[in-house]
């Protein structure tokens, strides 16, 4: 099943996708998202709640049974500026919450298990 672009809403916060998977449940909250997949390749995109101007602490658990996963940070204009993976699990960042909007990207290859990314 393959899943394209398709935005949908949680919590007045759009999200899209680009996933082709047995299984795929993503659970974006406050303060972390959440992940469970089967056989998935693709990504999911929405936007982060990041408020004020602070340093936020991103820490990326992975229980992978085979595959790959990767979570990168947008700016506004979705250039990169921050990449979490089983090389590198956890980073901290400076960011403009009020005046800058933030995207989290996940990317999976082939990827089979859960994730869970902390911030």
């Amino acid at each position: 099943m393959v899943f394209k672009g398709f935005p949908y809403y949680w919590g007045a916060i759009a999200t899209t996708k680009c996933i082709k998977a047995i299984l795929f449940a993503f659970l974006p909250r406050k303060d972390k998202d959440q992940v469970a997949l089967n056989a998935c390749t693709g990504w999911v995109r929405h936007m982060g709640r990041f408020y004020e101007n602070r340093t936020y602490a991103f820490v990326l658990d992975m229980q992978l049974t085979k595959g790959e996963a990767e979570v990168l940070l947008l700016d506004q204009k979705k250039q990169q500026i921050l990449k979490l993976s089983s090389q590198a699990p956890s980073q901290s960042i400076y960011l403009e919450g009020k005046t800058s909007r933030y995207y989290l990207q996940w990317k999976f290859q082939h990827a089979s298990g859960k994730c869970e990314l902390r911030w």
